[in-house]
Parts: structure tokens; C-alpha cells; sequence
């Protein structure tokens, strides 16, 4: 198994930390919350094995990447910028894009503003969104009435904070379970759209007797020990951008994304259930016919590893040819 390397280079003014694997064509793991480079900890080794340098930084924010203490610093525009930065610190002029949840999100972006950049990308669980009409709060307001809503909780600084740090280890253990193809039916969405909207996150959310299987102690004690070094504000300040985002980046949502793209999901995934597929259709012309997991929930490269690995070699093994 190729040996996997950590590195700390300045990118974008920031010490951007990251695991890398392999020699060969840029691929740049991105990841989302709450999570860190090493939920790629599967897909490093494969895509080595392929002939890829894979390269899996903690986002700007997380682990032992920079942590801006201002919210704006967690702008789309700063994300896009901490990637494209990453690559002239490693004298890559282009790579290919793999993002999941936030990381999909970010290479959404960095395909519609950078597109001579990053010329195909495989996005995990998050489609092509179209731009909304209003800033996206406003929107998630009107949609959610008197229901809690996640994002619309993750906004007020210190809220969040002081429920998901109160026991950081349950708290990962909770969020988890509670998205993963392992849980009840029914349990995401209703967690998601079926709750009062003065809940908190993990009242609802029933403690499982173990670990899904897809997660060990050895995995759970990593995320821990990271994330009670740096707290989650850094991680909850990209929530905190979103109507940021879309004042100052109009072209996102509009912009079709004309390079390859490998779409993934879970049968189980929450965040493709209200997935708008004629956006997908309209606005990525090249996109290969999605792929859908079955009884996998929301954490797709760590709960389907075998299936994610091949599904990426073959699609970045097409980009090259």
C-alpha cells in the first residue's frame, strides 16, 4: 500500500496541512463537515495505486490548516482561492477536483469560476445547485416555516458551538450514525425537515448501541482529538457565508460546469433527497449518468469505500486519456 505523507504549505496566505499519496496527475480531495482530510483516508492509497498524486488537505478551518478567527474569512471566494493556491504551492497548474458535502460545494465553485484550472471533478452526495432567487437564508426561512433547519441553526455564533463541543465525542458518534445509510429509516430526513424549529441538533438523534461499521474507534478517536484541539467554529463559519456567497459571487448557479463530471450518491443521502436533476442536466452537459449507492447514507467515501475507489479510477483514468 502506497505510504501516505503529510505536508504544511502556504497557500493563499494560510498554512494549508495535507495528506498526499502517489505520484502522477493532480487529484484534490476535499472534504466537508464534520469532517478532515482523513475521511479520504481510504481513496488516498487506491488512487495512488492508480498512478495519481492524491493530495487530501484539512480546509481552511479544520485540523491543522489556519484557523481565520473572522467569520468572512470562510467565504466561497476565499475557498475557492485556499484550492487554487494550494496547486501553485505544489507547481501544479491544473488538477482534478473530488469533493464531498462542503468539499462538492467548493468544487462546484472552483469548476465554475476557475474552469481552465480544474478540468473535471467528481462531486460526493451535493449536485449542481442553481442559484437561488433571494440569498439562501432567506429562501431555507420561508421553506422550513416552523421547522428546525440546520443551516439556519449553524448562523448564530456560539449556538452550535456550545451544544457539539458540550461532548465532542458524542457528538461525532451522534452525527455519524444519524446520516449514515446505518441508521433508521427515516431518522435524516425527519432530523432534517420534521423537527419543531426550536430544537437543537442532537436532541432528536437516538444514541446507537456501537459504531456504524463503517467507522472504528481508532477513526472516531482522530476526529476527536482534532476537533476538541480546534473547537468547530472554524468549520460552522463556511454555514456562516452563504448569503455572503451569493452577493458576492452572482455568476455561481449560473455558470454551467461544461468539463467532465462523475456524480456519486447514497440511496440513503440526505443531501441529493430535494436534489434538482434538471439543473444537473441543464448546467453540466458532460455529466456521466449519476451513480446511486444502495443503503448507503450520507458519509459515501468512508461507508462504500470499495465501490467510491473504483468508480474514481475509472472516471480519472478516462479524464487522462
Amino acid at each position: 500500500m502506497e505510504a501516505m505523507r503529510h505536508r504544511t504549505l502556504k497557500a493563499n496566505g494560510i498554512d494549508v496541512h495535507f495528506a498526499e499519496a502517489g505520484d502522477g496527475p493532480p487529484v484534490v480531495l476535499l472534504h466537508g463537515f464534520p469532517e478532515l482530510w482523513y475521511s479520504w483516508r481510504h481513496q488516498l492509497p487506491a488512487l495512488a495505486a492508480a498512478g495519481f498524486h492524491a493530495v487530501a488537505p484539512d480546509l481552511r478551518g479544520y485540523g491543522r490548516t489556519s484557523i481565520p478567527a473572522d467569520v468572512e474569512a470562510y467565504s466561497m471566494r476565499a475557498m475557492v482561492a485556499d484550492v487554487a493556491g494550494l496547486l501553485d504551492a505544489l507547481n501544479e497548474p491544473v488538477a482534478v477536483l473530488v469533493g464531498h458535502d462542503w468539499g462538492a460545494q467548493i468544487a462546484w465553485a472552483c469548476a465554475q469560476l476557475l474552469p481552465e484550472r480544474f478540468p473535471a471533478v467528481a462531486a460526493l452526495s451535493v449536485p449542481y445547485h442553481r442559484r437561488t432567487p433571494t440569498p439562501l437564508t432567506q429562501d431555507l426561512r420561508r421553506w422550513a416555516g416552523d421547522n428546525f433547519n440546520w443551516l439556519l441553526y449553524f448562523q448564530t455564533p456560539g449556538l452550535a458551538e456550545a451544544e457539539l463541543e458540550a461532548d465532542i465525542e458524542l457528538s461525532m458518534r451522534l452525527v455519524s450514525y444519524a446520516l449514515s445509510g446505518e441508521a433508521p429509516d427515516g431518522l435524516a430526513v425527519r432530523l432534517l425537515t420534521g423537527l419543531p424549529t426550536d430544537s437543537r441538533l442532537l436532541d432528536s438523534i437516538p444514541e446507537p448501541d456501537g459504531l456504524p461499521s463503517w467507522l472504528t474507534e481508532t477513526d472516531l478517536a482522530y476526529y476527536v482529538e482534532e476537533f476538541r484541539r480546534t473547537g468547530f467554529t472554524g468549520a460552522l463559519n463556511r454555514y456562516r457565508n452563504v448569503d455572503r456567497d451569493w452577493e458576492e459571487l452572482p455568476a455561481l448557479g449560473v455558470t454551467p460546469v461544461r468539463q467532465p463530471v462523475l456524480f456519486v450518491t447514497g440511496e440513503k443521502d440526505t443531501a441529493t433527497r430535494f436534489m434538482d436533476a434538471e439543473a444537473m442536466r441543464e448546467y453540466v452537459p458532460n455529466l456521466r449518468d449519476p451513480i446511486v449507492l444502495p443503503g448507503c447514507g450520507h458519509w459515501i467515501q468512508q461507508e462504500r469505500p470499495v465501490e467510491v475507489n473504483a468508480h474514481l479510477v475509472d472516471f480519472l483514468s478516462s479524464c487522462r486519456r
